[in-house]
């Protein structure tokens, strides 16, 4: 699969794909006021002036960078799915599933770290492209959950911050500090669900819960 659609591309995407590799690679390692255009062009074996031609603002290349480093359309349209069924647990787990998952590239994680810190547009852009979406989507399943009588009343939007915040703390951990994994990726996820899930539900369903697993 991965062999035909590398076929498929023509030269033009490959080099465009390889200065969107090499800028996020540089971006994440030195931060975006430490990386120039040359130090792009030349981990990717281009002329700098390739550079402005596929990319003629820096704002498009921040952009491309967030297309190809940061795709959630996959992950929205799955967790929409399941949240029609009003699977919670399924929902949250893919969730955290995706966000945490094994070999997951840390680039994007240590860009948006140097874009905070240094106060850099792309923080602004990706959470009005990513993170508001995500959190507005997650907002609004836990509030009609709520409606619902399954989850306790609580602020939907800080429910929903307190599940990616937990979900962000395990990358900071073992993406940037490189804590190591004591227990099986699928075991961690569980145990993150289970515990946030057990928070959100409304009481008297917790026990509608343990009664039926105790018939």
């Amino acid at each position: 699969m991965k062999q035909t659609a590398a076929l498929s591309r023509n030269p033009g995407q490959d080099r465009q794909a390889s200065l969107i590799a090499s800028a996020a690679s540089l971006f994440a390692a030195k931060g975006f006021k430490g990386t120039t255009t040359k130090e792009i062009a030349r981990a990717a074996g281009v002329s700098e002036a390739l550079v402005f031609k596929y990319f003629p603002t820096k704002r498009a290349l921040y952009t491309a960078i967030l297309a190809e480093k940061a795709p959630l359309s996959e992950l929205l349209n799955a967790v929409d799915e399941v949240a029609r069924k009003r699977d919670d647990q399924r929902v949250f787990t893919l969730i955290a599933g995706y966000r945490i998952r094994p070999g997951a590239d840390p680039t994007m994680l240590r860009l948006l770290l140097f874009s905070a810190l240094e106060g850099h547009e792309l923080a602004d852009m990706f959470f009005g492209k990513q993170h508001r979406v995500f959190y507005d989507y997650l907002a609004g399943y836990i509030r009609t959950r709520i409606e619902e009588g399954v989850f306790r009343k609580i602020d939907p939007l800080l429910a929903a911050r307190a599940f990616i915040g937990m979900v962000v703390h395990h990358r900071l951990l073992h993406e940037i500090f490189d804590v190591p994994l004591h227990c099986p990726h699928k075991e961690i996820v569980d145990t993150y669900v289970e515990l946030f899930l057990n928070g959100l539900r409304h009481p008297s369903t917790s026990k509608t819960r343990r009664l039926s697993r105790v018939r």
